[in-house]
């Protein structure tokens, strides 16, 4: 039996982040910043004014090719919460392509197809919840891990397939915030394999180097004999810290 495993694997990579403040606590010099087509550089006193204010500007509409700044946020700050919705079709869910940059940085920390980053593999609309990501009615996505940033965080979707289709969007964040020097920062990583090797680990996140703390992965797995119930979850999860090499520190007894 021969298998296509796809999934994303998010972590924060350095000193992992101070929990979250009480939500009755007013931290000084920090405000909130919601990012969309109403007001997509996210200005004080600037949302809402195209069609005076009444939903002129909900939703965009994105040719092939095409790349959207959904946010482009000066720190210090957090991007708070990411939701969007477009159409449910293959094109658009693993077509359009997510990606995220902290700090200037050249290359991205996110990249990875749009319905693979919020949880759901295989480019399929389902309910799904976690206490990350979630897609309640299987038409929306959400993200509500934390992400610091000193400098600048910057947040696109690229139209990478054939097809156009109209986005909705909102970017959370805050600004101002005091974050520790050594704030760990977010990171996804998208790997898949189609065909899997039989009795050959796949690795969910090749060796990363430095501290941090891993959030957890999303898996899809898609056997390619259909005539009969197959069960893919005996292969156990094995993490190797540090200076493990031959045999892992952590290890499981099956997917599930």
């Amino acid at each position: 039996m021969t298998r296509s495993l796809a999934l994303v694997a998010p972590l924060l990579l350095a000193p992992a982040v101070a929990p979250a403040q009480p939500l009755y606590d007013l931290p000084k010099g920090v405000e909130t910043r919601w990012y969309s087509f109403e007001n997509p550089e996210g200005r004080r006193g600037e949302g809402g004014r195209t069609q005076a204010g009444r939903k002129g500007a909900a939703w965009k509409m994105v040719q092939p090719g095409e790349r959207v700044v959904l946010a482009s946020v000066a720190g210090p700050g957090v991007v708070r919460r990411i939701w969007l919705t477009v159409p449910g079709r293959v094109e658009t869910l693993r077509g359009w392509v997510v990606r995220m940059y902290w700090d200037g940085q050249e290359w991205p920390s996110v990249e990875a197809p749009l319905s693979d980053f919020f949880g759901l593999p295989f480019a399929r609309q389902v309910p799904f919840e976690s206490a990350l990501f979630s897609n309640p009615e299987g038409r929306s996505f959400n993200c509500v891990v934390p992400m610091p940033f000193h400098k600048r965080a910057l947040l696109t979707i690229t139209n990478e397939s054939p097809k156009e289709a109209n986005l909705f969007y909102d970017v959370d964040a805050t600004v101002g915030d005091a974050l520790p020097e050594e704030t760990g920062y977010f990171h996804a990583r998208y790997r898949r394999e189609n065909p899997t090797t039989p009795k050959r680990d796949f690795e969910v996140l090749p060796r990363v180097e430095g501290r941090g703390r891993y959030l957890g992965a999303n898996v899809g797995v898609r056997t390619t004999d259909h005539r009969r119930p197959l069960w893919f979850g005996e292969g156990e999860l094995k993490v190797y810290l540090d200076d493990d090499r031959e045999w892992p520190t952590l290890v499981g007894t099956g997917t599930e």
